[in-house]
């Protein structure tokens, strides 16, 4: 039986986690959760804030070499339910990040906002 969503994991490229923190941590305000040392080993960054686990995974290059061709997640998101929404928008903004609303979703305030790598993130507050 299902009991909770423990995290997402979106996909960064090689060399991207200092932009990941400056934009997860600085922007968004969660805190970084440190890895195990046999995962740290790979890269990436978890994060987290309250319940919420976003874990940025470093996509590797194909074998045999050549450049990663990480393609961020454009459709694909989490949601994540914020407080206040309005402030938290107007903070993203004010630190440089995108703002995109959509009224498209009854009953729910909400916009859409994309980390360094371009992957997709939804915020929403109910009843709003």
């Amino acid at each position: 039986m299902l009991a909770a969503l423990d995290h997402v994991q979106l996909g960064a490229p090689a060399g991207s986690e200092d932009a990941l923190r400056r934009y997860y941590v600085d922007v968004l305000g969660m805190t970084e959760i440190p890895k195990p040392p046999v995962l740290a080993a790979r890269g990436g960054c978890w994060f987290g804030a309250g319940a919420v686990r976003l874990h940025l995974g470093i996509e590797d290059a194909p074998a045999g070499g050549g450049k990663c061709h990480c393609r961020p997640a454009k459709k694909a998101h989490p949601g994540l339910r914020v407080t206040g929404i309005e402030a938290y928008a107007a903070r993203l903004k004010s630190l440089g990040a995108s703002v995109t609303w959509d009224e498209d979703l009854p009953g729910y305030r909400r916009f859409y906002s994309e980390d360094p790598v371009g992957n997709r993130l939804e915020f929403l507050e109910p009843g709003v």
